[in-house]
């Protein structure tokens, strides 16, 4: 294919989409990938023409939607690839999605990259809770440019879910909705055909856990109390999902108690998941060093 050269302004005839100048040039952007930086600027090109349109909430915030199959379709992608760069943009702050459940796709609020709104990135991520949940990969701790202790993270949170029903809803469905969603188990489903029935034992797990009432709950071994253990499951997300049917998959042990089996796998997921590829880089690094 031979292509023709512009002439003249014949380059301002075509439409493009505009990726702040920031997103390449300030340190705090430095570890955002090239192709995260890309859906940006797509999403803040489908805001413009919702502000143009009006959709704006309750508190005259702009929103659009975007699903991932909008992002598999603009980058020419796969679901995992989709889910991932959706997620993130979400631990950059650089968007917001609130989730509407039944069945309903996501608001997606695309967030202002500039510096004055640099210091308060995470600061307001409650305008929202009114009928959504706080997404789990929203968690500033879990953001790459912001490396977190995880032995500092034994601490309880505090999350939206009340004994009493909300819109209809009881805790229990507002929790299955919460998990169905932060966890992405559609995607989780079309990745892991074969796991299905061990997915929704481990949603199931994650719900019972979550809506108890008991204060201290048995954790390999050990009794920690229950606010810890919730609060280390809310922030669970698919990657640490498939990193445990990974490592259900190749334990060549039996399990005795499954139950107890996967609240640990599940409660250690992110140290373990992490620790598991330092290792691997590691290991890469030392046998390429040697070749050399």
């Amino acid at each position: 294919m031979t292509l023709d050269y512009f002439y003249g302004q014949a380059g301002e005839l075509f439409s493009f989409y505009r990726i702040p100048k920031a997103l390449f040039q300030e340190p705090r952007f430095q570890n955002l990938s090239t192709d995260a930086k890309t859906l940006y600027g797509i999403l803040l090109d489908r805001m413009s023409l919702s502000a143009k349109n009006g959709w704006l909430d309750e508190q005259g915030l702009v929103f659009i939607i975007f699903t991932i199959e909008d992002v598999k379709r603009a980058l020419c992608c796969a679901d995992n690839k989709a889910t991932k760069l959706l997620r993130e943009l979400e631990e950059f702050g650089l968007i917001e999605r609130k989730r509407r459940g039944l069945g309903k796709p996501s608001l997606v609020y695309v967030k202002n990259f500039s510096a004055e709104s640099s210091k308060s990135i995470f600061q307001n991520r409650d305008f929202h809770d009114s009928g959504g949940f706080k997404s789990a990969s929203q968690d500033p701790a879990k953001s790459r440019c912001n490396k977190t202790d995880e032995n500092n993270t034994e601490k309880s949170e505090t999350y939206p879910f009340y004994s009493e029903e909300e819109d209809g809803m009881s805790k229990r469905e507002q929790l299955e909705e919460y998990f169905s969603q932060s966890l992405e188990v559609d995607t989780l489903l079309r990745l892991c055909p074969d796991d299905e029935d061990t997915l929704y034992q481990i949603v199931d797990l994650l719900v019972d856990t979550c809506a108890t009432n008991r204060k201290m709950l048995r954790i390999a071994g050990d009794d920690k109390p229950a606010e810890v253990v919730r609060s280390r499951f809310m922030k669970l997300n698919a990657d640490h999902i498939q990193f445990v049917l990974k490592c259900l998959a190749e334990n060549s042990s039996p399990i005795r108690n499954m139950k107890q089996y996967l609240l640990a796998s599940l409660y250690n997921a992110p140290t373990t998941m992490q620790l598991t590829y330092q290792n691997r880089t590691n290991h890469d690094f030392a046998h390429g060093s040697q070749r050399g």
